[in-house]
């Protein structure tokens, strides 16, 4: 009978638990950028050596998946709740870009989209991860528009989405809170007003 004990993969602590290391990734991707973050960063923090990383996200990259996961799930802007049939498109998209607002600049080590700014990355495979994450959510916000105003879905959702990345840059680039919301509402303002056009720029 082989009695030899089984070992632990080398440099993984004991206690290792994986979605844990994938919360503490999304803050350093979240602080730092996507491409300013090492392997070595990475291991660091979660005090596993690179062997046990590979073995547990395969790469960065794949790391990088697993945070945007977390990421839709626990921090991400709720587009389910605030587009919401029984009120006015207005107000609705009025919530999300003031719920951006304050998400964005509500804590300024992690200020930004994640997914936002993750569109922006060098490294293709995090890249494309990023952009699959955008592009769903402008479908969701296009579809919501499109129920009822259908002819204003396209233009809508490209403003809104501008607006968005707008306030995730700039919260980046240390606008507070106070400063965000306030360019929410005047965007907000403008899709009001753009929304009680007709096709022909006739009140409606």
């Amino acid at each position: 009978m082989n009695t030899k004990k089984l070992s632990r993969p080398p440099g993984r602590p004991r206690n290792f638990d994986p979605d844990q290391a994938v919360a503490i990734a999304q803050r350093l991707f979240h602080t730092q950028g996507y491409d300013a973050v090492s392997v070595a960063n990475v291991t660091e923090a979660l005090g596993i050596n690179p062997p046990s990383f590979y073995a547990a996200f395969d790469n960065k990259a794949g790391l990088y998946a697993r945070v945007l996961d977390r990421y839709a799930c626990t921090d991400a802007i709720p587009l389910k709740d605030l587009l919401r049939s029984d009120r006015p498109v207005a107000d609705c998209l009025a919530s999300v870009l003031e719920d951006a607002a304050r998400r964005y600049g509500a804590d300024p080590e992690t200020a930004g989209c994640l997914v936002l700014e993750g569109t922006h990355a060098e490294d293709p495979q995090a890249r494309a991860a990023a952009c699959r994450f955008h592009a769903a959510a402008e479908e969701m916000i296009r579809a919501y528009i499109a129920e009822r105003r259908p002819e204003k879905a396209g233009r809508l959702t490209d403003f809104v989405s501008l607006v968005m990345q707008g306030l995730s840059a700039k919260s980046r680039q240390g606008y507070t809170v106070d400063r965000l919301m306030d360019a929410a509402r005047l965007a907000s303002q403008a899709l009001a007003d753009e929304l009680r056009c007709g096709t022909d720029g006739s009140a409606r």
